[in-house]
């Protein structure tokens, strides 16, 4: 038996090339799995580099947008850094489509064709094994015919020589001879041609069909080889275009960096903190012996005279002196917001009014071409009046003009505040600023909130004194809050008479017979500081409430 054992042979190769295909399919899906959790690793850091920029660069006003060249470098940095977060984006969608996608869809093709290919060689083997059993039937078969014909062939010769055998068992045997022996030629026939055929057959499958189907798997597998090697090199193509784009936002960081100017930084803070205030002056001697009659001259002492002829006031010279120092190396004093930064530096209330004045004239000079562009268009309407009715623009250019004035008065207003500051900047002494009126305020009662009316009845009432709250109380300039952040101590206590809105910053709101507790007494411009029982703290109207002040520690107190 030659067969089987090259149809063993052929099973065991196919087999072989079975495992090996099914190998090679497992290790591109095992590739395809490496390139998907590395592209979700780009996309993870993508997204936390783009969230670390937005921790770090909030959104900021232009009055916030940074000056120091250290503040501007890192944002340009921050920038670049999202810049560099979005190219690593680029690489994980050009991997996830490249790469990724490419080998999902090719896996799927090559399982396809490897399963269509070991089906045609499961095919072949099993058309070959149908000829070899109708070969082995046909040959088992002219076997059997060949025995039975030899059987005959005893029979009949048995028959033949025995004398006492009858004519007609002798012809009976001789004809089953005959018939058996027919019987074997045609089945030797039979086995002869399905032993060509099935030869044949073997030698179509062993060197055409399997030969056939062993080169398809091989070039399947080869392609296969190649297709890893292309998304190798696509795997790398993918970083290498995006190299040159990350060396640019390297190299602007690097930039960046070497922006940084120190001494353009310590300009800024020179001339943001620039105040403008003279130094405090020397200490005054102050003589207290001067009451004290002197005996003898080893007794007298002698003191500097006072060249002004006048005593300087002790706590006028020794406080405000102190706390010019405050002032000058202290903190930033909690001062309301006022509308002429009078709570400012000097230098820094010119800077704060110029800046102003300069963003209304611009608003100004967007009014005045409004007009004019309105009035050139009224007069167009003038000549042609199918074009429209000039009437209908006067109350547009009414408006204009109303705004105009407003504009006009605003910075007539802050000129002439922008002209006190500016003379005052080199004689500033210490003394302690009035709180004075608007002057450019129209004819008419103002309300408490600082909102004029003709309405001669008002809903409230209206105090004996209304200072107005545009003006609201400045502290001294050399207040001693500046020393800490503590809050202040309870002095005493007060009823409001009115409500207030205190819609001004400093100020704070309180309704009718709200009590406030008292931390600082008012100073002689109309305001004092409160507090209310949450803690919120600000400016009242002096006149609109009824204030008890603590007289001593037993809780006497003293209605003013």
């Amino acid at each position: 038996m030659v067969l089987q054992p090259l149809s063993s042979l052929y099973t065991d190769q196919f087999e072989n090339l079975d495992k090996h295909t099914q190998w090679g399919i497992d290790f591109l899906e095992r590739y395809s799995k490496f390139v998907k959790e590395r592209l979700e690793i780009e996309q993870t850091y993508a997204k936390q580099l783009r969230s670390l920029v937005k921790k770090y660069c909030p959104k900021r006003s232009k009055d916030d947008e940074p000056r120091f060249s250290s503040c501007v470098s890192f944002y340009s940095i921050l920038n670049e850094l999202n810049d560099y977060a979005g190219q690593r984006e680029v690489v994980a969608e050009e991997m996830g489509h490249k790469v990724y996608g490419e080998l999902m869809r090719y896996s799927q093709d090559l399982k396809s064709e490897r399963k269509q290919h070991l089906q045609e060689g499961r095919k072949a083997q099993q058309y070959l094994d149908q000829c070899w059993k109708q070969m082995d039937n046909s040959k088992k078969k002219f076997e059997r015919e060949c025995k039975e014909a030899e059987k005959s062939q005893i029979s009949y010769d048995r028959l033949d020589n025995d004398i006492n055998a009858t004519k007609s068992e002798v012809e009976k045997a001789k004809s089953q001879l005959y018939l058996r022996t027919h019987s074997a030629d045609e089945s030797k026939n039979e086995y002869a041609a399905q032993l060509q055929n099935f030869n044949g057959e073997q030698w179509k499958h062993f060197n055409v069909a399997i030969p056939q189907i062993f080169k398809n798997l091989q070039d399947m597998d080869e392609r296969r080889t190649v297709k890893l090697g292309e998304t190798y090199r696509s795997f790398a193509d993918v970083e290498r275009r995006v190299v040159p784009i990350i060396s640019k936002c390297l190299e602007g960081m690097v930039t960046a960096a070497k922006a940084v100017d120190q001494r353009k930084d310590s300009a800024i803070v020179v001339e943001s903190f620039k105040s403008g205030f003279e130094p405090p002056g020397d200490y005054p001697f102050e003589d207290y012996s001067q009451n004290l009659s002197r005996t003898g001259s080893d007794n007298t002492i002698s003191t500097p005279k006072n060249e002004g002829g006048v005593k300087p006031d002790p706590k006028h010279s020794i406080s405000k002196t102190a706390k010019n120092k405050l002032w000058l190396f202290g903190k930033k004093p909690k001062a309301p917001s006022l509308e002429d930064f009078s709570h400012l530096p000097p230098e820094q209330r010119r800077k704060r009014l110029q800046a102003r004045i300069d963003e209304l004239s611009k608003e100004l000079q967007k009014e005045v071409d409004q007009r004019d562009a309105l009035n050139k268009m009224k007069d167009v309407y003038e000549k042609n009046p199918q074009m429209g009715d000039p009437q209908s623009l006067q109350p547009k250019i009414s408006e204009t003009m109303c705004n105009m004035e407003k504009l006009r008065s605003e910075i007539h207003k802050n000129e002439s505040w922008l002209s006190e500051v500016e003379g005052k900047v080199s004689t500033r002494g210490d003394r302690r600023p009035s709180a004075d009126v608007n002057h450019h305020a129209p004819h008419g009662r103002e309300s408490p909130e600082g909102s004029y009316t003709d309405v001669p009845n008002q809903e409230h009432r209206s105090p004996p004194h209304q200072p107005d709250p545009r003006q609201a109380h400045q502290p001294d300039e050399f207040d001693d809050e500046f020393d800490d952040d503590d809050p202040l101590p309870v002095i005493g206590h007060c009823k409001a008479l009115y409500s207030f809105s205190g819609q001004n910053e400093g100020t704070l709101l309180m309704k009718e017979n709200e009590v406030l507790y008292i931390i600082e007494e008012d100073k002689g411009d109309g305001w004092t500081r409160a507090r209310k029982q949450s803690g919120e703290e600000g400016y009242v109207p002096t006149s609109y409430v009824e204030i008890a002040m603590e007289k001593n520690s037993k809780g006497a107190v003293t209605y003013i």
